[in-house]
């Protein structure tokens, strides 16, 4: 038999050791999901694994200021990006998501963007007699498509549907960094790799093989602010261009994002303070029993 004594501490051990064992079982789980964790993220960044051939070489993580947490677009950039795209991509690629007023204020003028917009032609109408008619084009109309139809694409490209650039850095895995590391990385096919006849060998594209050959080079657009022609330029520039045209909202996202860290921040330290302000007279206040001198005495006994 235990004695009051030697109960209570074997009570207070108890309890100690189920404290003990939660906290380790607790900590055990905590480190196991941080280590998955890591190990999944690094997993995903590596540039080898084994289904490598039918995936495509992971991108490597190319240093676009718009990545960063608080990175914003170079607008430059942009408006460079757009005369690669012109001039080498419009042949093939549409842009169907994309209008001529959505350039100015971020690459253009107004009076830029109306300028490239009238050297092209639209269909438009029907007019008073029930016709339609050729128009030069506004502000409102699209960047106009290559071809017609996707059966004028398709015929045009061998079969091959060139898709459209409106999302592209947002439906292809990697990102800028994919479409960056897809166009810079043409290369000879290795020993024992064969590669039928029309296409051509990129690691990066999904088995290896790709309709599109390969169309920037050093020097393959003249750029009027002479930023040097480099095909790696080039191909930075039209990727921003691109990210810029799928994401045309992230730099006012993370503007209001800013702004709603620093708005939610001082709210949550002024509530702290109400908090500790309104609560502290409480949390500090100590409760005295005093028990009476007739403790042991019956309430009902009326003697004295």
């Amino acid at each position: 038999m235990f004695s009051g004594g030697s109960f209570g501490a074997f009570k207070t051990a108890a309890q100690g050791a189920a404290k003990v064992t939660y906290n380790a079982a607790m900590g055990a789980l905590g480190a196991t999901a941080i280590g998955s964790g890591v190990l999944l993220f690094n997993l995903n960044r590596t540039a080898a694994y084994a289904n490598m051939e039918a995936e495509g070489l992971h991108p490597a993580d190319y240093p676009f200021p718009q990545k960063k947490m608080l990175g914003t677009f170079d607008h430059a950039s942009i408006r460079r990006g757009f005369q690669v795209f012109k001039e080498v991509c419009a042949a093939c690629h549409s842009l169907d998501l994309v209008y001529w007023r959505n350039l100015v204020g971020v690459a253009y003028s107004d009076e830029e963007a109306r300028a490239m917009a009238e050297e092209y032609e639209y269909t438009d109408g029907p007019d008073d007699q029930g016709e339609m008619f050729e128009r030069t084009g506004k502000l409102t109309d699209p960047i106009p498509r290559p071809y017609a139809n996707e059966e004028a694409a398709r015929a045009a490209n061998a079969g091959a549907l060139p898709p459209d650039l409106s999302l592209i850095t947002k439906a292809r895995h990697g990102g800028v960094d994919y479409i960056y590391a897809l166009l810079t990385g043409y290369t000879d096919a290795p020993a024992g790799v064969d590669i039928k006849e029309g296409l051509n060998y990129n690691p990066y594209f999904p088995g290896g093989s790709i309709a599109m050959a390969q169309n920037i080079f050093d020097g393959v657009v003249e750029y009027e602010d002479g930023t040097p022609n480099t095909a790696s330029q080039i191909t930075k520039d039209v990727v921003t261009f691109l990210n810029w045209a799928a994401e045309p909202e992230l730099d006012d996202r993370k503007k209001i994002g800013a702004k709603a860290a620093l708005l939610f921040s001082s709210l949550t330290l002024i509530a702290l303070w109400i908090k500790r302000n309104r609560w502290h007279t409480i949390k500090t206040r100590k409760i005295v029993f005093n028990s009476p001198k007739n403790w042991g005495k019956s309430p009902f006994d009326k003697s004295k």
